[in-house]
């Protein structure tokens, strides 16, 4: 999966009821549950989809954020066919190859699309490009002239826009079949909003320009936020109508934002792109993910995101699964959330008792495992391999 880590912190990458009463503490066992699952009522329908919708599996799915990437050797030597990331992504033999990589060597359960939470850009009028260090650069979106020239509703095609996303997808599913699920994915409206108002990653300068818009042309934000949120809707259900099965949206900057803000400036669009999915395919499951971050981590935004009509929460790794299993709503699946430094580092007998921790907690609710971010540029395959392996030969207690 291209969900970098420059482009996504999530990755997202993928990236939503009020908490209910507060549950355990840390490192408690989540309380058993009961109604909580339905029965899977096509169990010709691959594992991963059936658990994403919180239906009751026979055993928990496993796949890895950023799964196909850099820490395989495979995609490290088809760098030299293929330079740029743009062409590993957007040349369909390419990311065909590069997405079913991780199901070949692992055995993942979910097989996510090879691309970026950029790739629909240039079909909005914005060309942009990625160094092979991760650098972004984007003209960037700061008057209402560039926001005029930036296609939106009536003017963006997602049918059009990226032909090799389709195609991937579609070869995806014929080559994976009910073996496991495929996955699409797209960036959230903020975190897309801080690349085209910043011009690049705004990690370097603190996300300067997006705070100086949003605290002197609000409008101007919120009207790119608003372009933003129906071309991606648009591209969302693109990406189902083609093949995806399940959807992991990524709005990896937006827990840079206090509260408030992320209140008016994220969540409502999270809101929009998700209600334009369900609308569309109301039963695609449909995963969120959000990046720790200055004012995400610890789970300080996991009751908000319960709340923007997702299927699925996908966890970081700064919170422990059993607690926020406790106050989470029973209907809604979890997906997460071992570290992915743990998974790079060791050892095998840590990694084994964490994930399998992880999955005891999971066990009676809907649950996608996976880890609490993207997975480590210098993850060893074997403990990748390990990984899968624990997680597929798992048997709740």
């Amino acid at each position: 999966m291209a969900v970098r880590r420059i482009a996504m912190r999530a990755l997202a990458c993928v990236a939503c009821a009020s908490a209910l009463a507060t549950g355990p503490a840390r490192g408690a066992r989540a309380r058993p549950r009961t109604a909580v699952v339905t029965e899977a009522a096509a169990t010709d329908e691959p594992l991963l989809l059936r658990a994403a919708r919180g239906e009751k599996v026979e055993r928990t799915p496993v796949w890895m954020m950023r799964q196909a990437g850099r820490h395989m050797k495979v995609y490290r030597d088809l760098v030299a066919k293929y330079p740029t990331f743009r062409e590993r992504s957007e040349i369909p033999e390419a990311a065909l190859e590069i997405s079913l990589q991780p199901f070949r060597a692992y055995g993942v359960d979910g097989v996510i699309l090879f691309s970026d939470i950029l790739t629909p850009l240039p079909a909005m009028g914005v060309e942009f490009q990625i160094s092979e260090g991760g650098a972004i650069s984007i003209p960037p979106i700061r008057t209402e002239a560039d926001l005029a020239k930036f296609k939106g509703k009536g003017e963006f095609d997602a049918t059009t826009a990226c032909p090799f996303v389709g195609e991937v997808l579609g070869k995806l599913r014929e080559e994976v079949g009910n073996k496991a699920t495929v996955l699409g994915f797209v960036g959230l409206p903020f975190t897309l909003a801080s690349y085209l108002v910043e011009g690049k990653t705004g990690t370097t300068s603190g996300f300067a320009e997006v705070k100086k818009m949003r605290e002197e042309n609000p409008e101007l934000l919120h009207g790119i936020l608003s372009k933003l949120a129906d071309n991606i809707g648009d591209y969302a259900c693109y990406q189902v109508d083609q093949g995806a099965q399940v959807i992991q949206v990524f709005d990896s900057w937006a827990g840079h934002l206090p509260k408030d803000q992320y209140e008016t400036f994220a969540m409502p669009y999270q809101k929009r792109v998700v209600e334009a999915i369900k609308a569309k395919h109301p039963t695609t499951p449909v995963i969120i993910y959000m990046a720790p971050d200055i004012h995400s981590k610890d789970g300080q935004f996991l009751d908000l995101l319960a709340t923007t009509g997702v299927n699925c929460v996908s966890l970081d790794y700064t919170v422990d699964f059993a607690d926020v299993r406790a106050k989470m709503p029973d209907h809604l699946a979890l997906q997460g959330n071992l570290d992915p430094k743990l998974l790079r580092d060791g050892p095998l007998e840590k990694i084994k008792e964490e994930t399998e921790k992880i999955l005891q907690a999971g066990a009676h609710n809907g649950h996608v495992m996976n880890l609490g971010h993207g997975i480590e540029a210098d993850t060893p395959e074997p403990h990748a391999k390990f990984f899968v392996d624990t997680v597929q030969g798992f048997r709740a207690k």
